[in-house]
């Protein structure tokens, strides 16, 4: 049987205070089992990003559970939810979010630096020879292409070898052909690591790439057929 690795129950969110509150997620369950690709589609607004963050533990909810690689998130200090991200969450945000005065090898080895790693900079090496970037270790973000960028930040979501790997339209910021080789890279380490695959996405076509796509609308996730698994 599957394992479930990310379960929402009855997720509520609302953001912001008195005329500008918003109810920004209604009452979500979803489940993911490990090693799944998941493409959130839906249109601006409906909560795709929001939902992530709250996977990601960057977002506490107002209510409902959030249980993710088996462990409960609600309830649990900023500091403590930070350690079990670093340990299990790889994150890709679409603005790369590079640390601009730190070389692409520096940036890659932080969470490994935060997390006490014996080799943090032997590790953060592999990993960007691993997305083709090997020459490209001591550039700095303001010296490297979009798509370079975009490596290195894959580079660091999968240095601390995570079990969960969340983009968040990782392909927005960049043309055509270099977010086709930036989503080749994505769901090909995926595969290689076994990993789940979570991602927001505005394009058709990389959210078809996932073997399910979950729809959402309001805050809410729509029901099938909206939700059904789709051809990998």
């Amino acid at each position: 049987m599957t394992k479930t690795v990310i379960e929402l129950r009855q997720v509520s969110l609302t953001l912001g205070h008195g005329a500008s509150r918003v109810h920004v997620l209604k009452g979500i369950d979803l489940d993911i089992s490990a090693g799944e690709a998941t493409g959130i589609v839906g249109p601006s607004g409906s909560g795709k990003s929001t939902l992530l963050m709250v996977i990601a533990g960057l977002e506490s909810v107002d209510a409902g559970t959030v249980r993710i690689a088996g462990e409960a998130l609600n309830g649990r200090s900023e500091d403590d939810i930070a350690a079990f991200r670093g340990r299990n969450i790889g994150i890709v945000f679409q603005s790369f979010h590079l640390i601009p005065n730190m070389t692409a090898l520096e940036n890659v080895a932080v969470p490994l630096e935060l997390a006490g790693h014996a080799d943090p900079f032997g590790v953060a090496a592999a990993e960007l020879a691993a997305v083709g970037l090997k020459d490209r270790v001591t550039h700095y973000p303001g010296e490297l292409s979009g798509g370079e960028q975009q490596r290195v930040a894959i580079a660091r979501a999968l240095a601390p070898e995570p079990k969960i790997l969340i983009a968040d339209e990782p392909t927005g910021n960049l043309d055509q052909a270099t977010g086709r080789q930036i989503a080749d890279l994505l769901f090909a380490k995926a595969q290689e690591r076994a990993m789940t695959l979570l991602l927001v996405t505005h394009d058709p076509a990389l959210a078809g790439r996932c073997a399910r796509q979950v729809a959402m609308r309001s805050g809410r996730i729509e029901p099938a057929p909206a939700a059904q698994a789709v051809s990998a």
